[in-house]
Order: structure tokens, then sequence, then C-alpha cells
């Protein structure tokens, strides 16, 4: 899905000639911290709440305010995954949607970000998760395939995070059945270390033995 596909809360523009007061009611009333400035139709920045309340004066003009402006948008053709990154690493509320003339075209609210990242990964669907950790360069998509697939089961999603600083990977897969434990248990087979598993059914393994034994040893 590409950010210009989204479906949002319709949020509304700020302009330069507003007032600071009117852009943090605007802000209160949509339940945002962000929201979008245009002069036209081009997209000027964004602001944000903090920097609007540390303006000296609430009936300033917002265009008195440009250095406080972010420049963050995504351009309608990036996948939305672009839109969750941006809002992520810089903590915003809202992102700007713009074209490649720099036409605000929308906005999405994070929380519908969320929304539509669970549904991309399915995290609506039955089944269960489990987190492998391996070394970078023995990772194999086809081995993990195979071991899950040799359960009954299929991998409806997988994503990799790679540490450059350790050189070990982790591993998250979605898989087709909530009952985990076998998959699991032919993971650790094969040497695989199994960091995090959920599903529907409890399964007694070194993990769960681990915090068994610390919770017994907190007690003490």
């Amino acid at each position: 899905m590409l950010t210009r596909e989204l479906e949002s809360q319709s949020l509304p523009y700020l302009h330069l000639t507003d007032k600071v007061y009117q852009a943090l009611q605007l802000m209160n009333d949509n339940h945002v911290t962000h929201l979008p400035i245009v002069e036209g139709d081009k997209y000027t920045g964004l602001i944000s709440e903090d920097d609007l309340l540390l303006a000296e004066n609430d009936h300033d003009e917002l265009g008195s305010l440009q250095q406080s402006f972010s420049s963050m948008a995504v351009k309608g053709h990036e996948h939305f995954l672009r839109a969750v990154q941006v809002a992520a690493e810089n903590g915003l509320s809202v992102v700007p949607v713009v074209n490649e003339e720099g036409d605000l075209i929308s906005t999405v609210v994070y929380n519908d970000l969320l929304k539509h990242a669970s549904e991309f990964m399915s995290l609506n669907e039955p089944g269960g998760l489990i987190v492998l950790e391996v070394d970078s360069n023995q990772y194999s998509f086809n081995e993990i395939s195979k071991l899950v697939e040799t359960n009954d089961a299929q991998i409806t999603q997988l994503n990799t995070n790679n540490d450059p600083e350790t050189g070990i990977m982790q591993v998250t897969i979605r898989i087709n059945k909530p009952e985990v434990s076998d998959i699991v248990a032919t993971f650790q087979r094969y040497e695989y270390n199994v960091k995090y598993f959920f599903g529907e059914e409890l399964y007694t393994n070194e993990l769960k033995s681990n915090y068994d034994n610390l919770m017994n040893y907190l007690r003490i």
C-alpha cells in the first residue's frame, strides 16, 4: 500500500497567518500534537504543540515561527511503512504526505499508521509468532521455511533485524497456526536459539525453565 492510498482521520491544515492559539485549539480538538502548514497548496512545514507553547505571544502568527517548522514528510508514491518509520523515529503524531511538486495531498495520523501496520503484518489473523537469533552468515530463509513446513505450517510474515556489532540477526516469524510448540521444538533440535515464542499453548522448554528458576530465586 502506498502512502497516498492510506485512509486516516481528516485533519485541518494550518496557514502562515493563523495565530498560535488557533493552532493549539485545533490540535486539542483533533487530539494530535502536530499539524501541517500550507501556503496555497504547497507544504510549508510541520509545527508541534511544544514549539507553539514556546511562543512569546499566543496571538503571534505562525509565519513568525518558521524557524521551528519541521520539513518531515513522505512522498505519495512511497510505501506506507516509510511513513511508519518517519513517525516512529521523529515522535510524530501526524505524518504529512506530499506529491512530487511539494503539494500537501493528505495527512496520516500515527494511530492509523499502527492500524495499517497491524493489518499488513496479519496481526489480527490467528497464528503464532516465533523470534529466532542466528548468526548473520548462517541465516537461510529456505532452511527456516522448510523446518516450519515439516510441521504442517507456513510462514505468513518474516522480518529480520541485523546487529552489525555482534553479527547476530533477529528473525521474527509469523506462523499460520497458533500451536507453535512442535515448531519451537524443531528449531531447538536444529540448534536455533529461540528467543521468544507466542502461541495458544504453553510449552515447557529451556526458556520457561529459566523463567521459573528466576521467579523461584526472587521469592527467596
